[in-house]
């Protein structure tokens, strides 16, 4: 388990947002990915390994990403880095997601069309982590490069892995919350986006066993609940709270879980101590005005600009590290206009 606050302070993703490193040179291999993540502290043993050749391109490979979504905004934050990393190094780039993160078969569907158009390489980010198994190896047999990001597949095709560390963003999560319930005591109610992608499964087991092990005598965490959309996180919110009388604090592993914990607790009228992951227009607002305690948030334009520049290395055959870590932010009223906090939130 990596110590908390081991945090990769992407401090440089704003100036990232305006233009990551553009680069001039006509050469065969150029680096702009090294002004791309100047300001990041690497926090990992992987991280370290990172190659920064980048080569160049020329314009007519196409570099094939699958997300787990399309219009949330942090999935458009990711697009916007994968394309921005495309123009540095001259690939085309084409993203595309199902309509939410519950269209398990709509993805899959994504991903045997982009499969049909034989790209240079695929980045996905995948739902479940165990059905898309008979297209990965169809992705194999063709000897396309496959780049995992925002959450790992079970399989040992993907080349590298570019996310956050979600269990030590969750650990995060978790330590602030018993920070903030200090003197308390009472139940703390979990409610988790998903129980099948890894990016759903970290999150929520890495608050829960923080948690567990690190909280005080008389606070205890409850079983996790399942509920990836507002309306479902918000039912759910109110019958956690319904059924715990003691309950004291609440944790939403995504915006969808923690927009919906907040509403939850708003129309049940129970003053909560309420933490989020990602980012969003409710739950910025609701820290603003103090009903959201504080949040995670990743850094989605440097995880597509990496994913890219990784799909690139794996072209050229340049080794790559099997996790890239593209780190996270824990933030709060105190901190979230900071100019090292404000590029990585999105509505």
């Amino acid at each position: 388990m990596r110590p908390i606050g081991r945090i990769a302070a992407v401090a440089a993703v704003g100036t990232m947002a305006l233009g990551l490193a553009a680069c001039s040179t006509s050469t065969d291999t150029a680096k702009p990915a090294d002004d791309a993540v100047s300001g990041v502290t690497e926090t990992t043993e992987e991280a370290a390994e990172e190659s920064t050749e980048v080569p160049m391109g020329d314009g007519s490979k196409t570099i094939y990403l699958v997300s787990k979504g399309f219009q949330h905004r942090f999935w458009q934050a990711v697009k916007e880095g994968a394309e921005q990393a495309g123009d540095d190094f001259k690939y085309k780039i084409e993203f595309v997601g199902p309509d939410d993160e519950t269209k398990v078969t709509q993805q899959l569907d994504q991903l045997t069309a982009a499969l049909d158009t034989n790209p240079a390489a695929i980045g996905l980010a995948a739902l479940d982590t165990g059905a898309a198994s008979s297209i990965l190896d169809k992705i194999k047999e063709k000897g396309i490069p496959l780049v995992a990001f925002d959450s790992g597949v079970d399989s040992d095709l993907p080349l590298t892995t570019v996310a956050t560390d979600n269990y030590a963003a969750a650990e995060e999560a978790a330590k602030h919350m018993i920070e903030l319930l200090k003197g308390k005591t009472g139940t703390v109610g979990l409610i988790c986006h998903d129980a099948t992608s890894q990016t759903g499964k970290q999150r929520c087991q890495g608050f829960k066993e923080y948690f567990s092990k690190n909280a005080p005598e008389g606070l205890k965490v409850l079983d996790e609940q399942i509920a990836g959309e507002v309306g479902k996180a918000a039912d759910t919110a109110k019958a956690i709270i319904q059924a715990n009388s003691d309950i004291v604090g609440m944790y939403g592993s995504n915006e969808a879980a923690a927009t919906g914990a907040i509403q939850g607790a708003n129309e049940s009228g129970k003053t909560l101590t309420v933490i989020g992951f990602d980012s969003g227009k409710t739950q910025i607002a609701a820290i603003k005005d103090g009903s959201q305690a504080g949040a995670i948030t990743q850094a989605p334009k440097l995880m597509g600009y990496k994913t890219v520049t990784a799909a690139i290395q794996a072209i050229n055959g340049i080794s790559l590290p099997k996790k890239i870590d593209s780190g996270f932010f824990w933030y709060d009223k105190t901190n979230i206009d900071d100019p090292k906090i404000e590029p990585n939130l999105y509505e």
